[in-house]
């Protein structure tokens, strides 16, 4: 498989793409477009893999993207309902020099640094969840209004987590390798893994593939294992009264110790500290 070059639609009376994708439209595989992606989680929760992050997503949560930016939004179970409005635009969707206009700075400073992976936060995060359904449902002058107050609200606030920098895609032979690991990972993660399975499926020694990976995603295979598998003991502390260490076990972990430090790594917090934090505050800051 190759990495999918989205093609994003964009209708005759429109300047940007608005529309909500919902299952089976909203599954797509490793994939990268030159348009850049607010997008809402309406629907679902499972594992972001976004440029060389990874982590959970969950209904509610918003990402803004950055153009050529390759992510994949991968649901927990199969036969979950997944869905979101995802805008998709173009620097140039108003004009080639719109954004050079002194008033609008700040958010070409959004769309021009390298933090080009980001996830909405608190009060920000509410804001904008309020204004994308309407920019679905607008026509005209209004729509694009209503985006632009979306990029500047986004633009002044600090309230959003930066989730991956500046991100130099591979190329499309070794992004087929990678969406093959991912894929593999997605099936075994939760089971005891080796590098020398992981390195088999990707058909090469284990050297080369800790190599490999190191180099396009940014990190270890198993830091990257680390991920998803805390990302599922998260979703299951959230929507569970499971004890904690039927949650270990059932996120891949054999030992309370081992999952309990990388729990931390991650989380920097304890797993007990962010169930309850998290059903203090209705979701973790």
């Amino acid at each position: 498989m190759k990495t999918l070059i989205q093609k994003i639609h964009v209708e005759d009376q429109h300047s940007f793409a608005c529309r909500k994708y919902r299952t089976p439209y909203f599954e797509t595989n490793w994939h990268k477009h030159e348009e850049y992606e607010l997008i809402l989680i309406t629907e679902g929760y499972g594992a972001a893999l976004i440029g060389d992050y990874v982590g959970e997503y969950k209904t509610g949560d918003i990402f803004f993207l950055g153009s050529g930016l390759p992510h994949w939004f991968r649901k927990s179970h199969p036969k979950m309902t997944g869905s979101a409005i995802v805008i998709h635009f173009r620097k140039d969707f108003c004009g080639d020099r719109f954004f050079q206009l002194p008033e609008m700075k700040k958010i070409l400073w959004l769309l021009e640094n390298d933090n080009n992976g980001i996830l909405l936060q608190k009060k920000l995060k509410q804001t904008i969840a309020a204004l994308i359904p309407q920019i679905e449902n607008t026509k005209g002058l209004n729509r694009i209004s209503l985006l632009l107050n979306c990029l500047q609200q986004i633009s002044e606030s600090k309230q959003y987590t930066v989730i991956t920098k500046a991100f130099n895609p591979s190329s499309n032979k070794e992004n087929s390798a990678i969406e093959k690991i991912f894929t593999w990972s997605f099936l075994h993660y939760l089971h005891p893994v080796t590098l020398k399975e992981v390195a088999k499926e990707a058909g090469m020694s284990i050297p080369t593939f800790c190599r490999f990976f190191k180099r396009n995603i940014k990190k270890s295979y198993f830091d990257f294992l680390k991920e998803l598998r805390i990302a599922n003991a998260c979703k299951l502390l959230r929507e569970s009264n499971e004890p904690i260490l039927n949650i270990c076990y059932n996120s891949g972990y054999n030992s309370w110790a081992h999952f309990s430090k990388q729990f931390k790594q991650v989380k920097e917090i304890s797993p007990n500290q962010y169930r309850k934090l998290f059903k203090q505050n209705g979701e973790q800051s």
